[in-house]
């Protein structure tokens, strides 16, 4: 996590939620006929490090439809809640993986300025990637400032 400035922000609490790999919501206003898995919340929290960094281990999240418009679907996406270290930091947005056909047609997705799609858009990093255990993929949240990332989506 970063500043304005390109500064890491420590110490900074990150939330995430997202749905499990069938595309359902671990609450009971998800109605959606895909299975619960009893042993997935779909949410996590973590404290950024010295470094601005924060760590999820988690998995992909499944597609799911919604009833926006005939036959639309949301593209993988993980929801994010920062509290940085004022009121003026509070942060929540959306992260999408990439190459996901449906961002095409997701509004949520579409309406991120075309200049800042690439910021709601997490990275994958095969350094990172842990061999036969779990992918990686690296996301920074900036808070403020001309390359923050998209908030409110």
């Amino acid at each position: 996590m970063l500043d304005e400035d390109g500064r890491p922000v420590p110490q900074t609490l990150v939330e995430i939620w997202q749905a499990n790999a069938a595309g359902r919501y671990a609450h009971g206003v998800d109605n959606h006929a895909a299975p619960l898995d009893p042993n997935f919340s779909g949410t996590g929290r973590a404290i950024t490090d010295a470094e601005g960094r924060y760590r999820f281990l988690t998995i992909m999240p499944g597609r799911y439809p919604f009833q926006n418009h005939y036959n639309a679907w949301r593209p993988a996406h993980v929801h994010f809640s920062v509290l940085g270290p004022n009121f003026l930091t509070r942060l929540v947005t959306q992260m999408f993986f990439p190459g996901d056909p449906l961002h095409a047609f997701d509004p949520i997705y579409q309406g991120v300025p075309a200049g800042a799609r690439d910021r709601v858009v997490a990275a994958f990093d095969i350094e990172t990637t842990e061999p036969d255990w779990a992918l990686a993929f690296k996301f920074d949240l900036v808070l403020r400032g001309r390359d923050a990332t998209p908030l409110g989506i």
